[in-house]
């Protein structure tokens, strides 16, 4: 068999008029999200934060005011280590330490809590913020939405007019009035055949 060159080539051109043509793709539409900033300034988020203050601030100011105290009595220390006997000294550095070791426990374990609080607080916003994101970028067509609330974001650069923080701010806000979906109004009920009776009242002096 010959195979005939020119032939081929004209077999080949008419495939390529005759295919059907691809569908073009769709561009892609990429948005960003301050997430951290976008649920500390929601409502719910404003409220959250008024509340934790309101809970750990006198425990702060305990700590701070014990700070104070600890640094005095490192100048007492300082200042009067020459004048003071080997015995005092000691017993002055001793409670320096303890004082200072206690005071460390205690502003863990409030940092602890207000972690522990700040992460409950961030779970809960987070995922209703969640849900409105994903009906957002639905509505809005985009293929992917990036975060860049932490150091570890990928992102580098964006142009002006794809970070979404606003929008979902402005609309979780218009969804969750008080951290909870709003509510659906109820079909007005069905009037009832005839009033309840009313309960028998007690005679006077009954128990």
């Amino acid at each position: 068999m010959r195979f005939d060159a020119k032939q081929m080539g004209l077999s080949v051109l008419a495939l390529i008029l005759t295919a059907p043509a691809l569908p073009a793709q769709a561009p892609t539409k990429v948005a960003i999200i301050n997430i951290q900033s976008a649920i500390l300034a929601t409502k719910d988020g404003e409220k959250a934060r008024t509340a934790l203050t309101a809970k750990f601030e006198p425990r702060a100011k305990d700590l701070e005011s014990r700070g104070g105290e600890l640094q005095k009595k490192r100048e007492t220390l300082n200042k009067g280590a020459n004048m003071m006997s080997a015995e005092a000294r000691e017993k002055l550095t001793r409670e320096i330490d303890d004082f200072q070791k206690k005071l460390q426990w205690d502003s863990e374990d409030m940092q602890q809590e207000v972690q522990q609080e700040q992460g409950k607080l961030v779970n809960d916003i987070g995922q209703r913020m969640i849900q409105v994101l994903d009906e957002y970028s639905k509505a809005q067509g985009f293929t992917i939405v990036l975060d860049v609330s932490t150091q570890q974001s990928p992102v580098l650069w964006a142009a002006n007019g794809i970070d979404v923080t606003q929008q979902i701010i402005d609309l979780y806000d218009k969804k969750y009035a008080s951290g909870a979906p709003a509510a659906t109004p109820a079909a007005p009920a069905a009037k009832p055949a005839a009033p309840p009776a009313a309960a028998p009242k007690k005679p006077a002096g009954a128990k």
